[in-house]
């Protein structure tokens, strides 16, 4: 694994509200970031949805299950461990994603695209929303 490689994986292992800030030590101040319900561009941007996350969210975690780099390209796959601050926060929930990173001349992120399940993963698991997700994936199966 590269240098930039282990420094991503690093750095998404120990994220925490304070290392958001550190952010531009790994991400290019133009970078791009996409996921289900976000796509902005620019480093601020960014810091801000992962400030955004540590408000609903207890303790959020990431824990990278495999790297595979080739050139400029990383696809890191994850679990992102999480509790709902104000529902059920003693359950421990985890949503499962891949990411799909390409770095720049300087070995910054530039291009951040993360594929996980919202429905299935996040939709389905609250109070509300869920029973309706679970009863519309039985009637489309």
């Amino acid at each position: 694994m590269s240098e930039r490689a282990a420094r991503v994986k690093g750095y998404f292992e120990s994220l925490t509200p304070a290392s958001v800030e550190r952010m531009g030590e790994v991400y290019a101040l133009d970078a791009y970031f996409r996921d289900p319900f976000n796509e902005v561009t620019g480093l601020p941007a960014i810091q801000g949805i992962f400030r955004h996350m540590y408000e609903p969210l207890v303790d959020p975690r990431f824990v990278i299950l495999e790297t595979i780099e080739e050139g400029d390209r990383l696809v890191l796959t994850w679990d992102m461990l999480y509790r709902i601050r104000k529902f059920k926060p003693e359950v421990e929930r985890k949503i499962h994603g891949l990411s799909l990173l390409r770095f720049d001349a300087q070995g910054r992120v530039a291009y951040h695209r993360d594929y996980w399940d919202a429905a299935g993963e996040l939709y389905a698991q609250l109070p509300l929303v869920g029973p309706l997700m679970r009863f519309l994936a039985k009637k489309m199966a």
